[in-house]
């Protein structure tokens, strides 16, 4: 078997002997010359072959010309040819001269999806849709966007975990769960591995990161909301405040942009038209009384004094981060612990602020973090203040009860950083398989 050659590797070849394959993006069959355009995972080229006469008596060219004739679009096919090097070709300066066909597999006349189709019908077909060259680079940047994220953690001794997902009771709250059958009882789809990675605290594992699927039992059909998706998460052990769980936030984050924009930045602002900025630290801090202070001031009133800022603030915010720090990131701080889980650690001096945080990217939160409680008195009497049975979280409140050090973390969506990193209107642009209230399939 001749050796595949991917599309973006026959530039850098001699001209000669070559195979390639993908599928067929499109035919032009003339009477002279039969032209295809194929594209597999790298990129698309120009496959060309002189059709030769037709046969006296039954009219018909040879074998391979019928075949490029009967070939549909998106019918994947690997062909072995001369490849040769011509400036006048449009795609990419190269073609190949087909010289022998294979038809791998045969795709069906009319493809269902259209390059004007909605969201709804593309996610029906989604694998045909993933064949559209910018999806395949979402892909491609969120494989480079978790090795940056991996290499750092690695490069900074974090130990990776791959906590359960079957869960015997709540993670966070006992809103937003999707319960199951587990043999002779119930068990829950985790929202969250926060109970777990503050577990690896007391074991004494210091750093720790996972990347992993999350469940949310949430009816909402916004852009930004999925019932399954990808968490990033982090915790680490001896910090003196939530300001150390940001900096390594923004580091991590930093390092993911520089990788994106150097491995794939040509290709975002050829496919996307948006030129990548790596952000720089450190990131702009507001704390959220303030932020609702200045969106006021900028004509927005968040609805509610006593709440977390809404989407309209949010993108206020950013709108006003930008114009002040010409930053695309920034940090809303000192949460109101009326609004926050009652693990996150409150003010000295002021009970009703957390050390915690939202981290707000081009309009919309991709994170909340914070220190964790980790004096187990306190917690239990915020449990208790929060209506909490602590009881019922005796499994949880045992970690703290021999001995542990402060530490602190996040958990981070990777779908809409991806989203809004690529300016796209909803995270089922970002999402491999998408799942939501109404969708299970494919």
């Amino acid at each position: 078997m001749t050796e595949r050659t991917l599309i973006k590797n026959l530039a850098a070849r001699e001209d000669g002997a070559v195979t390639v394959s993908g599928w067929v993006e499109t035919i032009r069959d003339q009477k002279k010359v039969q032209f295809v355009i194929l594209r597999d995972e790298s990129g698309s080229l120009q496959l060309v072959r002189p059709r030769p006469e037709p046969d006296a008596e039954t009219g018909k060219s040879d074998d391979i010309a019928e075949s490029i004739s009967a070939l549909t679009l998106g019918s994947f096919i690997s062909v072995s040819g001369e490849l040769k090097h011509d400036e006048r070709v449009k795609l990419g300066g190269i073609e190949v001269k087909i010289g022998t066909l294979d038809v791998v597999g045969k795709a069906l006349p009319e493809n269902p999806i259209a390059e004007d189709s909605s969201i709804d019908k593309r996610l029906d077909w989604r694998f045909l849709d993933l064949r559209r060259p910018e999806q395949a680079l979402v892909f491609r940047i969120q494989t480079t966007f978790e090795h940056a994220l991996r290499t750092y953690w690695v490069e900074h001794d974090f130990i990776e975990l791959h906590t359960p997902k079957l869960m015997a009771s709540a993670s966070e709250s006992k809103a937003e769960l999707f319960e199951i059958e587990y043999f002779e009882g119930k068990a829950y789809l985790s929202q969250s591995p926060q109970f777990f990675k503050q577990m690896a605290q007391p074991a004494g594992f210091g750093k720790i990161f996972e990347i992993g699927p999350a469940f949310r039992a949430d009816p909402s059909f916004t852009s930004r909301h999925a019932t399954e998706f990808t968490s990033v998460d982090a915790e680490i052990s001896w910090i003196d405040s939530h300001e150390d769980v940001m900096k390594l936030h923004e580091e991590l984050l930093v390092a993911g942009f520089a990788a994106v924009k150097a491995k794939h930045g040509a290709e975002i602002e050829a496919l996307f038209g948006i030129e990548l900025t790596v952000p720089s630290t450190p990131f702009p801090r507001i704390p959220l009384a303030e932020a609702k202070q200045i969106v006021a001031d900028r004509g927005y009133v968040v609805p509610r004094a006593d709440a977390d800022m809404d989407p309209e603030g949010e993108r206020q915010i950013s709108a006003y981060a930008k114009e002040t720090y010409g930053h695309e990131f920034v940090f809303l701080t000192d949460y109101a612990s009326s609004i926050r889980p009652f693990y996150h650690m409150r003010h000295e001096g002021d009970e009703g602020l957390t050390n915690s945080y939202d981290l707000i990217f081009n309009g919309t939160e991709i994170s909340t973090g914070a220190q964790r409680e980790h004096r187990v008195d306190v917690l239990i009497e915020n449990a208790k203040d929060k209506g909490l049975d602590p009881e019922e979280l005796d499994f949880y409140i045992d970690f703290f009860r021999y001995g542990v050090p402060s530490h602190g973390g996040f958990g981070m969506g990777l779908s809409r950083v991806l989203m809004l990193m690529l300016h796209l209107p909803s995270i089922r642009e970002t999402t491999y398989l998408f799942r939501g209230p109404n969708r299970l399939l494919p």
